[in-house]
């Protein structure tokens, strides 16, 4: 249990935090660098730590089959975090070249209070939920640019402008 600050515990519980972006080709490099940039985003608006994280489930569309996309995790320090790939079923008129994650995350925080992440063309699967992301795009861009691989090989992280969906579930509202 976790102490809020009002006074009251409140317990840490398993919960779901959600994200998905895209890339515009099949390439090693692209699939990574998309969803290093989603992690980031992810632990940034939801205060993430990987010892807190059970478990992540990444899948992509069978459209992208070059690398792991959980290899992103990996070169972000997951090492410890138990991390699986898959594909999406293959949806007549889906959203093509979409890479998603499922983070199982251990926190004291309501599902209300987290948010969930869609960049890029994968702001077209929540259209419902569309706002601006609190994080500056300058401040993503350069933890992109600044993440260290060292150890993992070489890989280009092209500098790319942000168009970020966050879901913040403060309002009440369920998905």
């Amino acid at each position: 249990m976790q102490h809020n600050g009002n006074n009251q515990f409140r317990p840490i519980v398993c919960r779901g935090v959600r994200g998905a972006t895209t890339v515009t080709r099949n390439d090693k490099a692209e699939i990574l660098e998309a969803t290093r940039e989603l992690l980031y985003i992810l632990i940034r608006a939801n205060g993430i730590h990987p010892d807190d994280v059970a478990s992540g489930l990444f899948t992509t569309t069978i459209d992208l089959n070059t690398t792991y996309p959980a290899l992103a995790a990996r070169q972000l320090g997951w090492y410890d975090v138990a991390l699986i790939c898959s594909h999406e079923l293959d949806i007549v008129n889906g959203l093509p070249m979409c890479i998603r994650v499922l983070l199982h995350w251990n926190t004291d925080k309501t599902p209300q209070e987290i948010t969930h992440v869609y960049l890029r063309g994968a702001l077209s699967l929540r259209k419902d939920r569309q706002s601006i992301p609190e994080i500056p795009v300058e401040e993503i861009e350069a933890a992109v640019q600044n993440f260290d691989l060292s150890g993992v090989g070489e890989i280009s992280i092209p500098s790319v402008p942000v168009t970020a969906l966050t879901i913040n579930h403060s309002s009440g509202e369920r998905p």
